[in-house]
């Protein structure tokens, strides 16, 4: 009866009601990518991603666009630079992440730039750092839901070929499969994928659903379908205790995202140690 009581509580208001939503939505949609992204070991050109809503959000300002504009086309640059520039020599196992490192401090110049030239308040560009879950419309909430399903219906399309070439490229490669072509169509998927939620959850919560739920899930499970169930399951948990938690106190929601993450990591970690013991 106090779970019942408290779920009343909690959907009670319209806000927070677009905020599970909306929350739900970005978690399915991160397990989804994210599984992939911590499969192909590209975590770092996520996160890079994700950073890239800051000055994608702070130019878009500045010339006064579309902050959903101005966060596709950097997000979109920067995945095309980075499967340009992390095509590296063979056995230069540095060169990749070095290249990706050196794209986001790029973006993250370009950011402060376009802060300091706008001279207007940049309320808009925090929003895209630390998100607004909770001052989320019904119209954003639609946005997020039609985005989530054309992703996943497009990751669904490239699913089976894209886990071929994560796993064994050269093999791939000589099956027929554009392996380059295909890595490229991810990384352009997960960084439109990456703008438009960032523009509403917010950089740093986008990021943290995108690895941390996957992290976990691949710790406990191999088979492929049901590591990636697992990891949208995580993330849903983890976005409904969260919200949950923020609203029963007065800290942010992205706080309670990251620690419940972590810790759902940590125990995945401990679980696993204690089976191969």
């Amino acid at each position: 009866m106090a779970i019942a009581d408290l779920a009343e509580q909690l959907l009670r208001y319209a806000f927070m009601r677009n905020a599970f939503a909306a929350g739900t939505a970005v978690a399915v949609l991160a397990g989804v990518i994210g599984w992939f992204v911590v499969l192909r070991g590209e975590t770092f050109a996520g996160h890079t991603l994700s950073s890239v809503g800051f000055p994608g959000a702070a130019g878009a300002v500045l010339f006064g666009l579309p902050q959903l504009l101005g966060l596709a086309v950097l997000c979109t640059a920067s995945a095309l630079g980075i499967a340009s520039l992390g095509r590296v020599a063979e056995g230069d196992r540095y060169g990749a992440p070095a290249a990706i490192g050196t794209i986001q401090a790029f973006a993250l110049a370009l950011g402060f730039l376009f802060a300091s030239l706008y001279r207007g308040l940049l309320n808009g560009v925090n929003g895209i750092l630390f998100g607004t879950l909770l001052g989320i419309t019904q119209a954003q909430v639609v946005l997020l839901a039609a985005l989530a399903v054309l992703s996943i219906c497009a990751m669904a399309v490239i699913s089976r070929p894209l886990l071929y070439v994560s796993i064994d490229p050269d093999a791939a490669a000589s099956a027929g499969i554009p392996v380059k072509a295909l890595s490229v169509a991810f990384l352009v998927l997960l960084a439109l994928s990456v703008a438009a939620t960032t523009l509403i959850t917010g950089a740093l919560l986008t990021f943290a659903l995108l690895v941390m739920p996957a992290a976990a899930a691949q710790q406990l499970v191999t088979r492929p379908p049901v590591a990636v169930l697992l990891s949208v399951a995580l993330g849903v948990a983890i976005v409904w205790l969260s919200l949950a938690t923020a609203y029963l106190t007065d800290y942010p929601i992205g706080f309670f995202v990251t620690s419940f993450g972590f810790v759902v990591y940590l125990l995945s970690r401990g679980v696993r140690r204690l089976s191969l013991a």
